[in-house]
């Protein structure tokens, strides 16, 4: 869902947004609807995210419509995000593993280190600890320039989601190893993600 939304939305659109995009894409039912609860933009830190709701609404991929004090209502506008699998129930499982994976990782209350953290664990195989990527995709299903990523990674070290990082310069790939507050829910595979 991360690579689609990277091609769906503009390149500048914030990390905030980006994870706005990924929980309404993964939550929304069969008619591209979703009531996006309050409790998980707190859990996300997202709570005032008022200009990443502008983001989204100006990269045509929702528009949301006045909520209960419970619930945000957005309808999806790109019918592309209905044909992504896995089925509902299995994305619904991935949203509240996205959020807790993001929350267990304590990637800060700073979007770009929640976004990157996600991109990271979703990527690392399930019982391994340690997985590899292009430079150029993480940069680039994340929202920032690669020169950022040196700084990013070692902000993720600090916070305990990575142990060690580095990467191959003549091929350009990125490889890392979790940190021990990483933790995947039994119910959740990377095939999910």
């Amino acid at each position: 869902m991360l690579n689609y939304l990277a091609a769906a939305l503009p390149a500048e659109t914030g990390a905030g947004a980006r994870m706005l995009a990924l929980q309404c894409a993964l939550r929304m039912n069969e008619s591209a609807q979703v009531r996006l609860p309050y409790g998980v933009l707190r859990s996300l830190r997202l709570e005032s995210a008022t200009d990443s709701w502008r983001e989204l609404k100006e990269a045509g991929l929702l528009r949301t419509f006045p909520s209960d004090k419970r619930a945000v209502a957005v309808q999806i506008l790109d019918a592309g995000l209905l044909t992504q699998h896995p089925a509902r129930p299995d994305r619904l499982r991935a949203a509240d593993w996205a959020m807790r994976s993001v929350c267990r990782a304590r990637a800060s209350s700073i979007p770009l280190l929640q976004l990157a953290a996600l991109f990271i664990v979703a990527r690392t195989p399930r019982g391994r600890g340690h997985g590899m990527t292009d430079m150029d995709q993480i940069a680039r299903e994340c929202g920032f320039p690669a020169a950022a990523l040196p700084s990013l990674l070692n902000q993720l070290v600090e916070v305990g989601v990575l142990t060690t990082w580095q990467v191959a310069p003549e091929a350009g790939d990125l490889s890392w190893t979790l940190g021990p507050t990483v933790i995947y829910p039994e119910s959740v595979t990377n095939e999910s993600n």
